[in-house]
């Protein structure tokens, strides 16, 4: 009988996730990733798929978790969406 293996997640350095609704009343999950040369805000739509991710760099004394739904809703703004590359 085969033994499941078992399954490795890809290591996230994250700030935390934040849930927040923009000003349609969306829902959005913000999260923070490290990268090598800096850090970014990952914003993805969980209640309309159809809506693009986002990503905003931002500088990394700011906390995800202490910025207010306001903050956040300013970062979405202010965000371009990412696109495949072609």
């Amino acid at each position: 009988m085969p033994h499941p293996t078992a399954r490795r997640s890809a290591s996230r350095h994250s700030g935390g996730e934040r849930v927040f609704a923009d000003d349609v009343g969306r829902l959005w999950s913000a999260s923070h990733t490290r990268g090598v040369d800096g850090g970014a805000i990952v914003f993805a739509c969980i209640s309309d798929s159809r809506q693009p991710v986002r990503a905003l760099e931002l500088d990394l004394v700011r906390r995800l978790l202490d910025a207010s739904d306001g903050d956040l809703r300013v970062w979405l703004r202010e965000a371009p969406r990412i696109g495949r590359l072609t």
